[in-house]
């Protein structure tokens, strides 16, 4: 092995080079004198892309990590495009991990610079967008070289539209798909480097999972969520033009990835227009031409990538439903069923159903990732001067960036960041991580808050209210707004809101949509939306009605419509289909549904304040011994249903003003009284008794007693009601409780239980006695309370009195940790005084004879005030 790396070094040195090869001193020098194409005859197995990877295959087995970036940069500067384009698929995937998932790579989202500051620094520098992996991509594409990138590990509607031969809508898709010459199953894409390497880089998020330890690891500090912020910075500036990629040559920049001839007939989810880079160009004098349109293509395919690969991802029911006519048309022209197109849509067939199989269930580093690309792109698109923003104002002299600026979000963005979040609404669990998810659809609902100029702040801290700028933002993203609303009211009325978390999130939510001037912009939208269409073309109608993203941005752009109800109609019909039934955020069913949030909210202010009281009024009764956890807890003291035990006072707090300012936005938004709150609230039966308490679960009386209504159920569930369960059964088989001692327990049922069997008749008979001796032994020997014991259920009703028990020795306390932990704490006591084990246990049985006495008086005494 130590022969093998020194030739793989000596073939590595620079100075030995041969024309266009690298010829190592242990050669033959028969076959140094020989040409090239003479070496390359006599020894095949010996070419230099092979041996160039096996050489640094062997180092990244053998060498540190460091050293290891060391050399990849020395070759990436010394070897031209010809030998280093064999080695580059397996670099890339040597980074980000295999596509299967089964090698890590460098495992960038656990790569921190706190935990590893060396390897994070090199990792950052060796990737960072100015860095020589970058330069590699870039000397590959001078040449124009292609990749083949499997079909298989596409997202899962990508995938199988490509295996039904439609084409994808995308136009990232468009001339690279290509297919075996057998037809097998071999379908890859033809992508140039830049693409190549973005598509690893943004499924690594997908297809790597987190290890074990890596729970507890934050995303914002994790080398791959850095590196995402900086390639969105280089290539979606906000303020400048996009930097031109390092030149290998002196030839300049390298060229714009040239289309490919498809392999096989594709049908298409659109027409291909002019390019509008190309349109941008021959409008230009080569003087004035700016070197940044030439990049526009790398901006365009970062944001395309990222979007297909985060983003495209959603249930069958979704992938089939969003399928634009136009492209289920063509499908069914495709299978020679034109037919049946006019009266039933198009279903993939069974191939295709049976390769869309995906079960995605996006994590929480996903959506943060999302996150931090919604917040750029409100950034990048807000750029924009003020005179650049109206599409009226659009000109030839506009530079192709400032297009992209505008059209990045409606034309690449919205459909799929669409169909993301309702299926996150609607697979997500009912629990806190939803925040990540909240988070992430509030921060595309206010591009405002990205915007460059900041409006003065307001000295009443009062909300600012939405400049009338956004209008058409809101409008163009109507559903946006008004159905993951109703989506969030139905996940809202099914969680726990006295759980300080879901609190939060109602109120953010609340907050947001409150805020001034939005929520009449949403109620425009929507009346621009409902009013009827009098007067519009039946050919502009239908292609805007049809899928807006059929095209690339790269394509003509369609002429400007200035009716804005045409505009809102457009988005819902292109995101719901022509058939939806809209239901309007201010109509009567969210209403109804914003009046059962508000009662639950009331109702979840009423639990935490009871939960408080209740647990305020059970911690100054513990004994000092319970913070050893010898303390026998009561089980139906607190609910067990929310976090409030384990967050404190605070959070009890801090759940009431959450809830509380809540119910105040809610109440602006949809103008809700105080009168009908208080309405609401008697209906649910949701005020407190005359003592405070809390009340029983909402029920009804029936034959055999209470019987749960929905409401019930929901209240116990949620844990805002309970009833009062008490044990009924007999004391002694009651279960072993976390303060005893299991085996002790045992031991002592089967001695007290031998006792009892041996001296029944005698505690029997000094039970009955009359006197005082009769009264002690009443004491000890029979249950208290057992006669005015409540019998809960109707069913134990009827065998109560078979129940009776006759005295009996109980013996179960001595099995308590507190009992024992306090006979062990009064013999230490004693013998700091001096005093004997077994004088100490008179004087603890003495003492507890007096207590007895004491005791049997006052049992006796009360008996007769009750007579």
């Amino acid at each position: 092995m130590t022969t093998f790396r020194r030739r793989v070094a000596e073939w590595r040195s620079p100075s030995l080079r041969r024309g266009s090869l690298w010829v190592p001193q242990w050669f033959p020098k028969t076959a140094v004198v020989c040409g090239s194409r003479e070496v390359a005859m006599a020894f095949p197995h010996l070419q230099q892309p092979s041996f160039l990877l096996a050489s640094l295959k062997a180092d990244s087995i053998n060498k540190p990590f460091a050293q290891r970036c060391q050399d990849l940069v020395k070759v990436i500067e010394d070897f031209p495009a010809k030998e280093l384009h064999a080695i580059f698929p397996w670099l890339v995937e040597s980074i980000f991990g295999s596509l299967d998932g089964v090698l890590l790579g460098w495992n960038l989202r656990c790569l921190q610079g706190r935990m590893s500051p060396v390897e994070y620094s090199i990792a950052m520098e060796f990737l960072d967008p100015g860095g020589p992996m970058m330069k590699l991509v870039y000397k590959l594409q001078a040449e124009d070289y292609k990749f083949d990138f499997p079909v298989s590990y596409l997202p899962g509607p990508v995938k199988a539209s490509i295996q039904e031969r439609v084409l994808p809508d995308s136009p990232l898709y468009h001339n690279k798909v290509q297919f075996p010459p057998t037809g097998g199953l071999g379908l890859h894409l033809a992508l140039n480097p830049f693409e190549y390497y973005m598509f690893f880089f943004a499924l690594s998020l997908i297809t790597q999972k987190p290890l074990p330890g890596a729970l507890h690891i934050r995303t914002s500090d994790c080398a791959y969520f850095i590196l995402v912020d900086r390639y969105l910075s280089w290539f979606l500036p906000t303020e400048g033009s996009v930097l031109p990629p390092f030149s290998s040559s002196p030839g300049g920049p390298s060229p714009s990835p040239a289309p490919r001839t498809p392999a096989m007939p594709f049908a298409s989810y659109g027409l291909h227009h002019t390019s509008l880079l190309k349109r941008h160009v021959s409008h230009q004098t080569s003087v004035n031409a700016d070197p940044a349109s030439h990049e526009i293509w790398r901006s365009e395919t970062l944001l395309q990538v990222f979007v297909e690969m985060w983003l495209h991802h959603y249930s069958l029911e979704m992938y089939q439903k969003m399928q634009s006519p136009h492209a289920k048309l063509e499908v069914l022209h495709y299978r020679l069923s034109v037919s049946s197109a006019l009266h039933s849509p198009a279903q993939p067939s069974l191939q295709a159903l049976h390769a869309y199989q995906e079960s995605f269930t996006p994590t929480e580093e996903h959506v943060l990732v999302v996150r931090l690309l919604l917040k750029h792109l409100h950034a990048f698109s807000n750029s924009l001067k003020p005179e650049q923003v109206s599409p009226s104002t659009h000109s030839h002299a506009t530079s192709p960036l400032e297009e992209f600026k505008r059209a990045a979000v409606p034309r690449f963005v919205q459909q799929k960041l669409y169909l993301f979040l309702q299926h996150c609404f609607g697979h997500w669990p009912l629990d806190a991580s939803f925040r990540a998810v909240l988070e992430m659809w509030l921060s595309y609902l206010q591009p405002w808050r990205y915007a460059p100029e900041k409006p003065a702040p307001s000295s009443d801290c009062q909300p600012r209210a939405v400049s009338e700028r956004w209008a058409p933002f809101v409008q163009e993203n109507l559903l946006m707004y008004t159905k993951l609303f109703v989506g969030f009211l139905s996940r809202a009325l099914r969680t726990d809101l006295v759980s300080p978390k879901n609190a939060l999130m109602v109120f953010r939510v609340a907050k947001v949509f409150a805020q001034p001037n939005l929520a009449e912009m949403i109620q425009k939208g929507e009346q621009l939306f409902l009013e009827p269409e009098l007067v519009i073309p039946h050919r502009q109608h239908r292609l805007f009605t049809a899928s807006p993203f059929t095209g690339s941005f790269l394509s003509s752009w369609p002429p400007a419509v200035t009716d804005t109800s045409f505009k809102v109609k457009s988005h819902v019909y292109s995101l719901e289909g022509q058939d939806c039934k809209y239901t309007p955020m201010f109509g009567p069913e969210v209403r109804t549904l914003v009046l059962r949030l508000a009662q639950l909210i009331t109702q979840a202010k009423q639990t935490a304040k009871s939960i408080s009281d209740q647990c305020g009024e059970s911690t100054p009764g513990r004994p000092f011994l319970s913070w050893l956890g010898f303390y026998s807890t009561d089980t139906n003291g607190c609910y067990p249903a929310n976090d409030l035990d384990e967050m404190g006072q605070d959070s009890v707090r801090k759940t009431d003003e959450y809830l509380e300012k809540a119910l105040e936005y809610l109440c602006q938004m949809f103008r809700l009284s105080e009168a009908q709150l208080a309405q609401l609230t008697l209906a649910l039966g949701t005020t407190q008794d005359e003592n405070g308490k809390k009340q029983l679960p909402d029920c009804i009386v029936g034959e055999d007693g209470l019987i749960l209504t929905p409401l019930g159920r929901y209240q116990i569930i949620n844990g805002l009601r309970r009833f009062d369960i008490e044990y009924q059964g007999d004391l002694e088989l009651q279960p072993i409780r976390s303060y005893e001692i299991a085996s002790l327990v045992r031991m002592l049922f089967r001695l007290s239980s031998a006792i009892n069997q041996r001296f029944a008749g005698q505690m029997a008979a000094l039970c009955a006695r009359a006197d005082f001796l009769g009264s002690f032994c009443r004491y000890h020997l029979t249950e208290p309370g057992l006669a005015g014991r409540r019998l809960l259920s109707p069913v134990a009703r009827g065998s109560a009195a078979s129940r009776a028990r006759g005295p009996r020795l109980s013996l179960r306390f001595l099995g308590s940790y507190r009992t024992l932990l306090s006979l062990l704490l009064a013999f230490f006591v004693a013998s700091l005084f001096c005093v004997g084990p077994l004088t100490c246990a008179l004087l603890l049985v003495l003492g507890y004879l007096l207590y007895a006495v004491a005791m049997t008086l006052l049992t006796e005494r009360s008996k007769l005030h009750q007579l």
